[in-house]
Order: structure tokens, then sequence, then C-alpha cells
């Protein structure tokens, strides 16, 4: 009531000083009559004037006796002396004329300041789309994209692979569309919705299907987006979502790379830089406090680096529920495939599950990229439908990279790597428990791999044992033992398979326990600091505390892979010797090695 009052007040501030300044003027102007210069001229020489004021552009004379209509001033415009004793002789009645110039006078104030502004409106306008300080006006409020009811076409029909996941979302789906059904039990939907998972895995789309599901609007923003230079800009952007996300409920609110924003506190930068992101992150975890589940906002976020978050942003209340999106299996991938392979024209002999078993460790992205890799394939050599083969040749190009035929070799450099690509074959035939040799190849592809040999494994694996681990690492030596046999020395095109051989090797003493002392579990602890501070994993407190640990590392990955190598090559006659590439395999296209000699 106070504020209206005030602005009433105003009003009638504003009135009264117009009705005054009103007053004056039609009371000056009953008192002022405008006459002719040469009436003027004449009432001078009549002494009708006790006083008379000279302007610039007009003169004005106080009369003696007011007139008859009570005026006590007479107003005439300036005439030139000349001009008015000339007009006087003629006999003339004449006056003064000032020309008008409030056009141009106004003219003159106004078009700079609305040119200035103009001006300032465009710079701002430049500032902000190229994401340098942006607008000062809107720098605290929130950058998500808004996406409607009918902007959203995306379904549970289009993702495949996910079924648990999918399973789960649809519960939080049942609560948008019928909030008081849901909660006639007493239950509540989670104040927050977790998805982890490594990259490609289709967080994002079963979030946008989520939203599609629901028909509600969906607010999608990047961690990163809440970061600025200013301190407290991520938080006033945070609360400026929240507060929108209400006035639209029901809707959902995602956060993709959540990661980049909830990264655990506790270590200090030295410049001072976390203070952003720390307050942007307690203004969060604010808001998921005073968050309201029966509100009909869902916040989902997304990430594939749960180890990093702030455990105050994990706990229950906050991120209630954590939906893991992994790789998918045979069964997923075959799922997947028949969603992309709709969209392309196939071969009869094309069959989505003999794909699927061709691709281990592929996630979702890496299939659609798959298909169109193999559409492609099959235009360029222009056929009319897209074969087994140009998806054969399609997996091969992802895992080790294009073929380059226009690569010359030298004939010892060739042999070198026939001999090492076929080192790892044989001791991968010899091996129980090796992975079937699907491709042999001395084509050079990708960055440096001169030759490759790729792996199929037979199922999908999630446990390792010991002597399997020993076997891969026995494999991985294999082109390195072939070109010692063979030419009595050593090349430089082992440098991947080494590299491999002891990221196993370091894995199974740091890790996993295998080595004889079986200190395994005291490396892990280190590798998770009190704190949420993690530190890399390739630092393990073993390694930094007593570099004699590094023995059973050189011992499991050099001495045993080679000693292997050599055992299986002795007892394979005619042996060749490979390569300057490595074994090549595609459980995780992701961390595939292509690579050959590296200078």
């Amino acid at each position: 009531m106070e504020e209206k009052h005030t602005f009433s007040m105003w009003y009638f501030v504003i009135a009264t000083v117009l009705l005054l300044a009103f007053q004056v003027l039609w009371t000056t102007s009953q008192q002022i009559e405008t006459i002719p210069f040469s009436q003027f001229e004449t009432m001078l020489h009549d002494g009708t004037f006790s006083e008379v004021m000279v302007a610039d552009k007009y003169v004005q004379g106080t009369l003696k006796t007011p007139g008859e209509k009570g005026e006590k001033y007479a107003l005439a415009v300036r005439v030139d002396g000349d001009m008015a004793r000339m007009l006087n002789d003629s006999g003339v009645k004449f006056s003064g004329l000032i020309e008008s110039t409030w056009l141009k006078d106004v003219l003159s104030w106004v078009v700079p300041i609305i040119l200035f502004f103009v001006l300032w409106q465009f710079l701002l306008r430049r500032m902000n789309s190229s994401q340098g300080l942006g607008s000062f006006m809107s720098i605290g409020q929130s950058k998500a994209k808004i996406f409607v009811e009918k902007d959203i076409k995306v379904t549970f029909d289009d993702v495949a692979g996910v079924d648990e996941a999918k399973e789960e979302l649809r519960e939080v789906v049942a609560f948008l569309k019928d909030p008081k059904g849901f909660g006639r039990l007493g239950a509540h939907v989670p104040k927050g919705i977790l998805l982890v998972g490594p990259p490609g895995t289709g967080k994002t789309l079963l979030a946008r299907a989520m939203a599609g599901e629901a028909n509600v609007a969906f607010f999608s923003i990047n961690g990163s987006e809440f970061v600025e230079m200013f301190v407290g800009v991520g938080a006033a952007r945070v609360r400026d979502l929240f507060q929108q996300a209400r006035q639209n409920a029901p809707c959902i609110i995602f956060i993709d790379e959540l990661d980049a924003l909830g990264r655990a506190r506790g270590i200090a930068s030295v410049t001072g830089g976390n203070d952003e992101k720390e307050q942007t992150l307690n203004q969060l975890l604010s808001e998921l406090d005073g968050f309201d589940p029966s509100s009909g906002v869902v916040l989902l976020a997304a990430t594939n680096r749960p180890e990093i978050l702030d455990p105050a942003l994990l706990r229950s209340g906050r991120f209630d529920l954590q939906i893991v999106v992994d790789r998918p299996d045979k069964n997923g991938r075959t799922a997947i495939l028949n969603v992309h392979l709709n969209k392309v024209t196939l071969g009869t002999d094309v069959v989505a599950a003999d794909i699927a078993a061709l691709t281990p460790g592929f996630t979702g992205a890496d299939l659609a990229n798959l298909v169109n890799e193999a559409a492609m394939l099959a235009t360029r050599r222009s056929a009319v439908q897209v074969s087994m083969a140009d998806f054969t040749a399609a997996i091969e190009r992802i895992i080790a990279g294009p073929e380059k035929r226009n690569k010359l070799l030298n004939v010892i450099e060739r042999k070198t790597v026939a001999y090492h690509e076929m080192g790892h074959a044989l001791v991968a035939m010899s091996l129980p428990h090796a992975d079937p040799i699907k491709k042999i190849s001395i084509i050079p592809r990708g960055i440096g791999a001169l030759g490759y040999t790729i792996q199929q494994p037979i199922e999908d694996r999630y446990l390792m044992t010991r002597t399997e681990l020993e076997c891969k690492m026995a494999v991985l030596m294999g082109g390195r033992a072939a070109e010692l046999l063979t030419f009595g020395e050593i090349s430089t095109g082992a440098a991947d398979d080494l590299q491999k051989a002891t990221d196993i090797a370091r894995a199974m003493v740091t890790l996993y326990g295998m080595d004889k002392s079986g200190t395994g579990r005291l490396c892990r602890a280190a590798f998770q600091p009190a704190g949420g501070a993690r530190r890399s994993p390739h630092r393990t407190s073993c390694q930094r505390g007593n570099r004699g640990r590094d023995r059973p590392v050189r011992a499991a990955s050099g001495q045993f892979g080679l000693r292997a190598g050599i055992k299986t090559a002795h007892r394979t006659p005619g042996l060749s010797s490979n390569r300057r590439g490595a074994a090549l395999e595609p459980r995780d296209p992701h961390q595939r090695r292509s690579g050959g000699v590296r200078h």
C-alpha cells in the first residue's frame, strides 16, 4: 500500500507543477499584447510607454495606463532601423517576423541521442553474441534453452539399448502426467535424477525422450554456462533458472556435464578462481534443499565423471536417484542398430545381430557413426544398397583409422611390419584365452599405424582372470618377440604395444593385487583420498612412496610378455614377424590404438 501511495503522490506533485506553470503562462499571455512594430513606434512617439526593454529580436514596452483588456505590456518584433525608416516614410503598417527554428533545435538534440543509443545497443548485442562480457543488464539471467512440448519429437521409442534406464524414467514421466494419482499413497518423485555413464551412451537423448513422453517444457543447459568471469553470476543464473522452471511447471530441468559445475570442493586454487564455482555449487545445493517435489519440476543431470562430483551433491535428498547408462551389451547393440538401420537402404546380407557381434564396446553414438560411415562408403562406390562388406570396412575404419594406400614403405619396413603382425596373430592363435583373430593387414592406417591385427571377442566380458590378462600381454608383445627372433633386433614399431602392456601390468599390480605381494588394495585406497578429491590413477601412493614397487610392473609387462611371446614363437614353425603397429582390440573403440612406428 505504501508503494502505491508514493506512486500516486508523484502524480499529484507533477500535476500541481504543471497546473502552476499553465497558470503563470496564461496570466502572462493575458497581460501582454502583441502589436506591429509600426504601431509600437507610434505609441513610443506618443509617450504611451513608461519603460521599454529591448531584446535581440523583439522590444517590450510597459504601458503607463492599462489597455482596454487590462494588458500592461506591449510586445513587438524588431525591424532593422533602415528598413523601419523606409517603411515608416511610405506610411505602410509593418511588423517583424521571427523565423521558427524549433524543429531544427529539437533535431539537433534528439538525433545525436538516438544515434548514440542505437550504437550502444549494437555493441552490447555484438558482445553478447560473441560470448564476451555479454549484456550487463542480463548477465545474471539463465542461458537455458527452453523447448516447449511441440518442439520435442523424441520419445522412448527412439531410445534403445538402455531398457533399465527407461523403466526408471517412466515412473518420473507418470508423476509429471498425473501428480495426484502417482502420489496417492504418499510417494513423491525424486528431487534430482543423475544419469551416469560413458560418453555417447545416450544420456542427453534419454532426457529429451523423457520430456517428449511427458509433454512438458524442457529446460536444457550445460554446466559450464553457469560459470562466468564475475563472482556471483553463476549463483544468480541458478536462481533465475529455478524461478523460470517454477513458473512453467510441470517441466524438466536438464543440466548436461554436471561435473563442470559440481566438482568436489576442498582444493583451493592458487589464483582464487574457485570462488565463483563454489558459490554456484552452493546455490545449486540450496535450491535443491528448498525444492518441493510436488511442484512438478524435475531436475535431471548427466555426467561421465561421477567420481569428481562433490559428495554433498550426491547425498540423499538432492540427487536421490542415480541411473547408470552403461555401454550396451550385444542385445542392446542389436536394438540400437535396428533403430539406425531403418534410415538407410540395406542389402539382403545385412543382419543387425551380426554387426552387433563385431562391435563389442561400442556405444550408441559409435553405432550411429558406424551406420553413417557404412552408408558413405556404399555411396562412394555408387552402390544402390549398403552391404555387410561396407559395415565391415566401416568398423575397421573406426577402429584403426582410414587406409593410406599411397603411403610407400621400403622393402625392409614392409617385411618388418609383416613379421610383427604375424607375431601378434601366431601368439593369439597359440594361447587358449586369447580372442580369435579377425583380420591382419599391413596396409597403413590412421596416424602412424603401419599395420594392424584385429581380434574379435566371442562375447562381452565383465571380469577377467590373471591368466587372461597375461595372455593379453603376451599377444601384445608377440610382435616385438617376432622381430627379435627373425631379425635379431627390435624396432620402434612396438611403442603402442609396450604402452598397452604396461597399463595392464600396472593395473594388475596397483589395482587388482595380482602381484606376488598382493598389495594392490593399499594402492587403491590411496587412489581415493578423503575430502572428495581424486588424484590421477597413474600416480598412486605406492608409486610415489617407493619406486621399487615399479619392479613388479616391469616384470609383468616386459619380461613375462616377451618371454611368453618368444616361447610361443619357438613352438610355431616358420614364424613370420610383423610390424610397426599393434594388436588392435575393438573392445573399447575410444581406447583403441592407431599406431605403428612412433618417431
